[in-house]
């Protein structure tokens, strides 16, 4: 399992060296975007609207946008320095509660965590504590370059971090709009929504659930794959020197034509001009 991070948790005078896991992932199916008439892939560019042109990763800053069109830029260094500020600091546990004090509202990713090396004995006494006591760890840490609270809990054995949302990340629910204050509902229908509830309750079988979108898009991607239904995108063609060179030279060709001054052509002389020479002659 991929390693992502690497630091030490501390509550006390008990410092543990440990390792992050990513404890879930993302298996949605992703499709991508073709051009109807060719087959190619899209390919987004970043493009800057007012040099218009496309900019290069070494031409980007960061920066925070307090007004409109106002901006605070923040350089690379500046950046770096406090992530690494951050970073050399341990994870303190800093609190311990209950569970089922935390709403799932505030849930955000789930992280593993293993021993790293001469960790295992504190490991396993954090995690026996944890268990006997039934109880979770707030703490603080920093996971790609953001500050986030966390509580550290006991999985099937195993230490994990959930990172949960900071209070005012979460939004105030006297914001959501159209929802009844007081309802008015009948006895005999609560009864009936009770019992069908009743009905439907069992003990939580994660196994038993599935994505049946999922599961049902990649049957017709496999079934449209066996039956040949497939498509070869163009690929750009690529630069031929000796073409690219036969251009220039038409093109340069084409251009002196065009640029060249045309020949004057000699004044022809008029009648009356050529009788008057002749007069002076005799």
């Amino acid at each position: 399992m991929h390693t992502m991070w690497k630091g030490t948790i501390s509550f006390g005078l008990v410092n543990i060296p440990v390792k992050m896991h990513a404890a879930t992932e993302n298996k949605d199916v992703k499709l991508r975007n073709l051009h109807k008439e060719c087959q190619s892939p899209i390919k987004y560019q970043r493009v800057c609207p007012v040099c218009d042109r496309e900019v290069e990763n070494d031409e980007i800053v960061k920066a925070y946008e307090y007004a409109k069109n106002k901006f605070v830029v923040l350089d690379n260094e500046e950046l770096e320095a406090l992530k690494k500020e951050q970073e050399d600091k341990s994870v303190e546990i800093v609190d311990f509660v209950k569970l089922e004090e935390i709403d799932p509202i505030y849930f955000e990713r789930s992280y593993y965590l293993s021993p790293n090396e001469g960790g295992s004995k504190a490991y396993g006494l954090l995690r026996a504590a944890l268990k006997d006591t039934e109880k979770i760890g707030i703490a603080k840490m920093i996971i790609r370059s953001k500050e986030q609270l966390a509580v550290i809990r006991v999985y099937q054995n195993t230490l994990v971090v959930e990172t949960i949302h900071y209070p005012d990340e979460v939004r105030q629910v006297q914001d959501v709009p159209n929802v009844p204050q007081e309802v008015d509902t009948p006895k005999k229908e609560l009864d009936t929504a009770k019992m069908l509830i009743d009905q439907l309750t069992t003990e939580f079988e994660p196994e038993k659930y599935k994505d049946d979108y999922r599961t049902a898009l990649l049957e017709l991607i496999e079934e449209k794959k066996n039956n040949e239904q497939v498509v070869t995108g163009e690929e750009k063609p690529k630069p031929d020197n000796v073409t690219n060179l036969m251009d220039a030279l038409q093109a340069s060709l084409d251009k002196a034509k065009t640029d060249k001054p045309k020949p004057k052509q000699p004044k022809r002389k008029t009648k009356t001009a050529t009788k008057q020479k002749k007069k002076i002659a005799k």
